[in-house]
């Protein structure tokens, strides 16, 4: 729905979606799924669209979103919420918010406060929707409240249920005991693999708190070397039906943002029991490779493992290491490196994409003031864990397909899938890509190969419109999404892949653990959980992309607070996008994202040349096109709505 009210319906992605004009949608929202009926041509009385098909609404089947965060308003003695939520068009009117304010706790209505509200319904002849206050979160503009409204919009939150914190506490007192006794167990019976004698370590950020990947490695002879990916073993301490599993199941993954970490599971699982820390023995679900010189898989195994990790690396550390060429498990990381080059190097060559997109990373002071903003630096480091855990990924997505292919009792298994780019995006990017000056090689209409894809990346290396490309060629691309039925992935070039290698923050990953252990004689996945798994896949791509959004959007926030108190300085921006409305422009310190109205692009009257993402003066022919370089002043920055206006500089 756009912000007028006018919906569009997807039905068919040969056809145009059907049109919804505000009087025929019935109260429904963006994102809702309805039954729509055919109703002929709809004609703009305005003239401001030619007529195309379009629909009316005969039934909400379900709806997207039953909460919403907003910013407390009153008007004409009525209490509404103006959703923070942009694709929500109407206010919420709230019913019984003197009664529910004084259970939390407030005598006055608090204006310019931000709440969760929960919509109850849309009544006939009603101008808004009505809902009733959740929860406070606090007054708007402060980062806590920000923050907070962030991850409650999205449907997250940093509170446990009650089931699931009586779970934890009973893991805080018996779980290390349990740990202990498996890992005893485990090594007497040798259910489990003993791997607490192999070299292993952790590299991670460093400012990790939970270690949910190792690397062992050790030389079998001149030619071969294991090395062995393991993995936290959270389906020892997550039983399917626990309460545990099932908040776990419902937030489907951990969330990141600016200032901290909304975790799929409890702090004593995540960042104590199931985190693979230094000097300490752990439980693991493991994929362990036999590689040749040249990296290729000469044997593997998949199964439990016990591990005792040597050495905890940041990324920083681990390269430092390898610079000096000396240190800490240095013969080890300089193994790993070798190999993991190789690996690289054979994905490169079957056409894999090295987006390899630079991370905006915000530090923070103790109140949660953006003091810095800069680009997060990939390491060698960086890449090779990458590279382990890619292989990892797509081996054990391959084990799993052909083991089911099999038939017998565990029949399915969960992929992580990539399609190939709609052939309509593509034709787009390579005319914008045209007008920049730059050429994407096509087969047949709109049919693109990775490697035509990393000949482009390499070409705009080092460019200022660098950034721009990479993100224009990612939004052409279809999303990844997990599926049970195997397409295999486009932008990695692999025919199987799955996601393995993170179970403490992505549930899909623990569902590939019980599969891995099920298939080895382990707990069996029962027929009636083999078959939510078409609907949990469907749940865990959405409850990805809702984490993306909330990180994407507390990044925004903070970006435009930075720039807030640098109102009437000068930039060096790249214009990432042209409408009739005016310019987009990325700032290219913070590639902080913001506009140049039409109004102000100029002492002249401006047109939009649709064709070459542009606009021209009419009187000046002065022209700003797409990718353009252009020196900008900031002359405001709204906050709340996460937004920068900009003129250009003369």
């Amino acid at each position: 729905m756009t912000k007028k009210g006018i919906g569009f319906f997807s039905f068919d992605e040969e056809k145009e979606d059907l049109i919804i004009p505000p009087e025929w949608t019935n109260h429904a929202l963006a994102g809702d799924i309805v039954k729509v009926e055919p109703v002929g041509d709809y004609r703009d009385p305005f003239g401001r669209m030619p007529p195309r098909s379009a629909g009316k609404v005969v039934a909400i089947v379900s709806r997207a979103r039953e909460t919403f965060v907003g910013t407390l308003m009153e008007e004409a003695g009525k209490a509404l919420l103006a959703p923070d939520y942009k694709k929500m068009h109407v206010p919420l009117e709230i019913r019984d918010w003197k009664v529910r304010l004084s259970e939390l706790g407030k005598s006055d209505f608090p204006a310019g406060y931000k709440v969760l509200v929960r919509m109850k319904g849309w009544e006939e002849g009603a101008a808004y929707p009505w809902g009733v206050i959740e929860d406070i979160i606090g007054k708007a503009g402060v980062h806590e409240t920000e923050m907070r409204a962030l991850a409650l919009g999205q449907g997250f939150s940093s509170d446990f249920p009650p089931g699931v914190k009586s779970e934890a506490k009973r893991l805080e007192e018996n779980g290390a005991a349990l740990l202990e006794a498996e890992i005893t167990d485990a090594a007497r019976s040798g259910r489990r693999r003993d791997f607490r004698n192999v070299t292993t370590c952790t590299i991670d950020p460093f400012d990790a708190k939970d270690f949910d990947d190792a690397l062992s490695v050790r030389k079998l002879d001149a030619d071969m070397v294991e090395v062995g990916v393991h993995i936290a073993d959270v389906s020892f301490f997550v039983k399917p039906d626990s309460a545990l599993d099932k908040e776990a199941r419902e937030r489907a993954t951990s969330v990141y943002l600016v200032d901290r970490t909304i975790p799929m599971l409890p702090e004593i699982l995540s960042n104590d029991l199931c985190s693979l820390k230094p000097e300490e023995d752990r439980l693991a679900v493991s994929a362990v490779f036999t590689l040749d010189r040249d990296a290729n898989i000469k044997e593997a195994w998949f199964g439990e493992t016990v591990i005792h990790s040597d050495k905890r690396f940041t990324y920083e550390n681990a390269q430092e290491v390898l610079d000096a060429g000396s240190g800490s498990l240095h013969e080890e990381l300089a193994t790993l490196l070798d190999l993991s080059k190789k690996i690289r190097a054979r994905r490169q060559a079957k056409g894999a994409i090295e987006f390899d997109t630079a991370e905006v990373k915000v530090e923070l002071d103790e109140a949660g003031k953006p003091v810095a903003i800069r680009l997060k630096e990939r390491k060698a480091t960086n890449l090779l864990i990458e590279d382990f855990m890619l292989l990892a990924n797509e081996a054990v997505a391959k084990h799993l397909s052909e083991l089911t292919a099999n038939g017998g009792p565990h029949f399915s298994s969960l992929y992580r899938v990539h399609d190939e780019p709609d052939a309509d995006r593509i034709e787009n990017l390579a005319n914008l890509l045209r007008v920049m000056g730059y050429r994407l090689e096509t087969s047949g209409r709109g049919k693109v190969t990775g490697a035509e894809l990393n000949k482009l990346l390499e070409t705009v290396r080092g460019t200022p419109e660098e950034y721009l490309v990479k993100t224009a060629t990612l939004r052409s691309m279809s999303k990844a999404i997990y599926a049970t039925r195997n397409i295999g992935h486009f932008g990695l070039a692999f025919e199987y892949y799955t996601h393995f290698t993170s179970p403490i923050r992505r549930y899909p990953d623990l569902i590939i653990h019980r599969l891995v252990k099920a298939h080895t004689g382990g707990s069996p996945i029962t027929e009636r959980e083999m078959r939510e798994f078409d609907a949990l896949a469907i749940h865990s791509s959405e409850r990805e992309v809702a984490a993306a959004d909330a990180e994407r959007d507390s990044v925004k926030m903070k970006q435009v607070e930075f720039l807030a108190g640098r109102i009437g300085e000068e930039f060096n921006a790249v214009i990432s996008g042209v409408t009739e409305r005016g310019l987009y422009v990325e700032e290219q310190t913070t590639h902080a994202d913001g506009m140049i109205r039409i109004k102000d692009v100029g002492d002249d009257y401006f047109e939009y040349d649709e064709k070459h993402y542009r606009l021209v003066g009419r009187r000046t022919k002065k022209t700003y096109r797409l990718g353009d370089p252009v020196k900008v002043k900031l002359i405001a920055a709204r906050i709340p709505e996460k937004e920068l206006d900009f003129v250009p500089v003369p």
